[in-house]
């Protein structure tokens, strides 16, 4: 069941406090946010990106790190300051003209469950509430930010068929 929905995935989307990031907020005494992000998660996404998966941010904050994190893993569709990430999870699949059933999210907090319960494939990671763990299809062994991303990547690509190609060139 995992493994066909998986295999219909085209568009990969992420929260990022909590799936990204540790679910930490760091702020020093003039405001300014920072994010601890994890390498291998950025790989990850970069392999699942050339596998062909589209991959998106919808976030509620809003961050400049975010904005230059993505920018560096070269994710073009990061919508920050959502209020509503099912209208925004919707206005994406309909820009990309893609059914529900080939998007994923995940995600890690009860804001998260309306994206989670319309797309094909629901995502969380073990701090989750129990709530969103209900709702998922997978549940990450990784923690948020601690390479979680990089697991739902691999689960997809494995899924996919694309997983051992991506990693074929670290071989030689």
């Amino acid at each position: 069941m995992l493994s066909s929905r998986a295999k219909l995935i085209r568009l990969m989307a992420f929260d990022v406090d909590g799936v990204m990031t540790d679910g930490g907020l760091y702020l020093s005494d003039s405001g300014e946010e920072f994010k601890r992000f994890n390498s291998l998660d950025g790989h990850g996404l970069k392999m699942l990106r050339a596998s062909g998966v589209e991959i998106a941010i919808i976030t509620g904050r809003t961050s400049h790190c975010v904005a230059a994190r993505a920018q560096n893993l070269g994710i073009t569709h990061v919508l920050q300051g959502v209020e509503n990430k099912l209208e925004a999870m919707i206005g994406l699949l309909n820009k990309l003209k893609l059914p529900r059933d080939a998007a994923a999210y995940m995600g890690d907090d009860v804001v998260d469950l309306s994206v989670m319960r319309h797309v094909g494939l629901a995502i969380s990671v073990p701090e989750s509430p129990q709530l969103v763990r209900e709702h998922s299809d997978y549940v990450t062994q990784r923690g948020g930010g601690h390479g979680a991303v990089r697991e739902a990547c691999e689960l997809l690509m494995s899924a996919q068929g694309t997983l051992d190609a991506q990693l074929a060139p670290y071989l030689q």
